[in-house]
């Protein structure tokens, strides 16, 4: 007999908010500061024509959690495709909840993107501008939004009626003003943080249009043979930072912060516990590259539990 708990993404959306996820990303790179997430790089099995990924993490210290998510690269998209994110209690192996669907993993990393821009855009940062239209944008607004209280949110994509709706229906979730935008020159020119969230293995704006001071993210590939991001954001930037060095590390394509870049590279939680390795200066430039710090889904479905219990 089944006595835990099977949610899925209509049950995660029906009780979650950006501040609530935005928190559980706290207290997962809190305890990665910590010394007490264990978080290794993801892993593959061969399935046939895909893989099964699996990333895999225990928070051992305040939030007590453990489990793994695993999803499939098969190409077929059709129905019956999902993740799942298995939570388990860290303290007595317990099994606590299983969560099917993709809703965990998309929120995970948009809270982590509202985490970096909190630490280390601008304090007097008013303005966020973001590059895509996706189901990961909307992830990366909501978040930022509850981080930070942004005045106003410019958004382009290519497609007039992708960024058009993308506004409309983000409007509803955050309080800034959400404007589309139909250039990306003005989006990127007006940014105090700005947020790459696209599918382009082609950079997506021309670096020169970054002014002093924007914090940049990064979502989409960032490889040197593929990469959303011009590579000289890498070469200008004053901080570049990310969730998980090991995850950088275990990919095998050089990342686009590699050689001396990669030797200045810091991680999310040695900036959040020693302010002094991020922004330093209103005129840095700053960048994070986004890659999955693994148990980041789990502290959040232990979260997402908690209030189902509740």
């Amino acid at each position: 007999m089944i006595d835990f708990p099977i949610l899925t993404d209509g049950d995660v959306y029906s009780q979650f908010d950006y501040g609530m996820v935005v928190d559980a990303m706290r207290d997962a790179f809190a305890e990665r500061a910590a010394g007490t997430l264990e978080a290794p790089p993801r892993w593959r099995v061969g399935a046939g024509e895909g893989d099964l990924v699996f990333t895999a993490g225990a928070a051992t210290g305040p939030t007590s959690a453990a489990g793994f998510r695993v999803y499939e690269t098969h190409p077929d998209d059709g129905d019956g495709h999902t993740e799942l994110v298995a939570v388990f209690d860290a303290g007595t192996g317990t099994f606590e909840g299983l969560f099917a669907g993709y809703a965990i993993g998309g929120l995970r990393t948009g809270g982590i993107g509202g985490v970096a821009i909190d630490c280390l855009a601008r304090a007097d940062s008013e303005t966020l501008g973001i590059l895509g239209s996706g189901f990961q944008a909307r992830a990366q607004v909501g978040a930022a939004c509850a981080a930070r209280d942004f005045a106003e949110v410019l958004v382009y994509s290519p497609t007039a009626e992708s960024r058009a709706s993308f506004a409309e229906t983000v409007d509803a979730d955050v309080d800034s003003a959400v404007r589309a935008v139909d250039d990306p020159e003005p989006v990127v020119r007006e940014a105090d943080a700005l947020v790459c969230a696209t599918n382009s293995e082609d950079p997506v704006f021309d670096p020169d249009w970054l002014e002093p001071g924007t914090h940049v993210t990064t979502i989409g590939p960032r490889f040197e043979d593929g990469h959303e991001l011009p590579l000289a954001v890498v070469d200008r930037a004053d901080v570049v930072a990310t969730d998980s060095l090991p995850q950088v590390d275990a990919y095998d394509r050089p990342y686009v912060a590699s050689g001396e870049d990669r030797e200045r590279m810091v991680e999310l939680a040695d900036v959040l516990e020693n302010p002094d390795q991020g922004r330093t200066d209103e005129n840095d430039l700053t960048l994070f590259c986004s890659v999955g710090l693994a148990g980041t889904e789990v502290v959040l479905g232990k979260r997402f539990l908690e209030e189902f219990d509740a």
